[in-house]
């Protein structure tokens, strides 16, 4: 994507990563005068050896500049706001990101082409996938990116028949004051990220500014934050569209198990239903199905492309993503469960599972999924993890330390296959961070999914 928006102006940029980069050679090819920096010396000369300016932020004239762009993992206001942003609030300079500078490329360019962005604490990824997938198998032109892990500016250009699925963090609507979406979605909030807001009430302002600036607001009923949200927007005038998975609305979406209804009238409407959509169990996709429907339907796409996109969601790579059969055994990659919270959607979803857990270990350790214990036939402890996992469960779940990934898909697969009960699954769902034994939650969840495409007579779903 070209950014023409700062053309013939100069430009500050700080954080040369991925996106960084990508930012800077968006802003160059559309004219501006860029100055880039970081803290690392490597991104700074991938940078200029790629004809981007480079020069030290710190002596540089900022009066000249007509905007500074900052990349969304460095703090603009808390713990304490980085010597950039001190700079750039001195001389009067906005500050701005990535997804700011294609909000201002789509309003130049092509103001009406469909564009939902999703946020909220969790579920966020998951969604974003859904609703893409359900727009790509309808045929329609889908650009998908933002912290899903595409840089937004790498996108295809704006054009009038083009769809945008943005997924956005609370550090890129920071940067991102005039995004304005046609359909913004808040799925739910809880705390998060505090340490870069500093309270629970800034980090839901923040969040809240995706779905005042939309034109139809979708927003989680099943939380406090998330429903004062809806009420204080829907009074200022924006089109709010609520949904819930855990009760009847009177407007909107909501789940009664695997059925999706839409209220309103005298009488819900069956939307679609989950059942036997293996990459959407549980409460927590019925809410991010929820959301999609609701976004897919704002942007014109008929109820029955809806469903046909929900039926065929290969769902998202590494989180309760079911990889591979071997007879009646489900093999489940949750390698994204990187702490006990994100575990327990995927533990919750199903009801005899040979848990596969364990590697770096978070605060809290999986204490807090013991009303879930009921539903592992037994544990396979891997990592540094182990032994205090294998106190926590002492006599409430059957567990063996099997040390390492690859002995205990071994160990858990042979057990599974013994089981006669129904929906039985074998699921690496670790509850810990990668970090003792891989370089992070992707490499350990494809290291998974070579295993199971190593065991004789499995049929391999990916």
């Amino acid at each position: 994507m070209i950014v023409t928006s700062f053309k013939g102006r100069k430009v500050a940029l700080f954080g040369l990563g991925g996106s960084g980069l990508a930012t800077a050679e968006a802003l160059v090819a559309g004219g501006a005068g860029v100055i880039a920096w970081d803290d690392n010396p490597d991104s700074v000369a991938r940078a200029a050896a790629k004809g981007i300016g480079t020069a030290d932020l710190r002596g540089a004239d900022w009066s000249a500049f007509a905007a500074f762009v900052l990349s969304p993992g460095v703090p603009l206001t808390h713990p304490k706001p980085h010597w950039t942003v001190d700079l750039a609030h001195a001389a009067g300079v906005e500050i701005i990101g990535d997804v700011e500078l294609f909000v201002r490329e789509r309003r130049a360019l092509s103001p009406d082409c469909p564009f939902i962005a999703i946020t909220g604490t969790n579920g966020k990824s998951t969604t974003t996938a859904l609703i893409a997938h359900i727009l790509k198998s309808s045929g329609r032109d889908t650009q998908l990116g933002g912290n899903i892990g595409t840089a937004v500016l790498t996108l295809d250009a704006p054009a009038p028949d083009r769809f945008y699925v943005v997924e956005c963090s609370s550090y890129q609507i920071d940067l991102a004051p005039t995004i304005n979406p046609t359909a913004g979605i808040l799925l739910n909030l809880t705390p998060d990220h505090l340490d870069r807001h500093g309270t629970m009430q800034h980090y839901a302002d923040v969040k809240e500014r995706l779905v005042a600036g939309s034109k139809t607001a979708i927003v989680g009923d099943d939380d406090s934050y998330c429903s004062l949200i809806a009420d204080r927007i829907e009074q200022a005038g924006v089109d709010v569209l609520r949904i819930s998975r855990r009760h009847a609305l009177k407007n909107g979406l909501y789940a009664e198990g695997t059925k999706i209804l839409r209220a309103g009238g005298s009488k819900a409407e069956l939307i679609a239903d989950l059942e036997g959509i293996q990459t959407l169990r549980g409460s927590h996709n019925a809410q991010n199905a929820c959301a999609a429907i609701a976004a897919c339907l704002s942007v014109g796409v008929p109820a029955e492309e809806i469903r046909a996109g929900l039926k065929s969601f290969p769902g998202l790579k590494h989180r309760m993503q079911p990889v591979g059969r071997r007879g009646s055994v489900t093999f489940v990659n949750d390698s994204k469960a990187t702490n006990a919270d994100a575990a327990a959607p995927a533990l919750s979803s199903y009801d005899r599972i040979y848990w596969i857990a364990g590697g770096l270990p978070k605060e809290g350790g999986i204490a807090s999924l013991k009303p879930l214990y009921n539903r592992i036939a037994k544990a396979y402890l891997i990592g540094e993890a182990a032994p205090a996992f294998a106190a926590t469960l002492g006599t409430d779940v059957a567990y063996e330390i099997s040390g390492t990934l690859e002995n205990a898909v071994r160990h858990a697969a042979a057990d599974a296959e013994k089981d006669s009960a129904s929906g039985v699954v074998v699921m690496l769902s670790p509850a810990c961070a990668s970090f003792d034994q891989f370089k992070n939650f992707e490499v350990r969840g494809d290291a998974f999914v070579a295993l199971v495409a190593g065991l004789d007579g499995v049929s391999m779903l990916v």
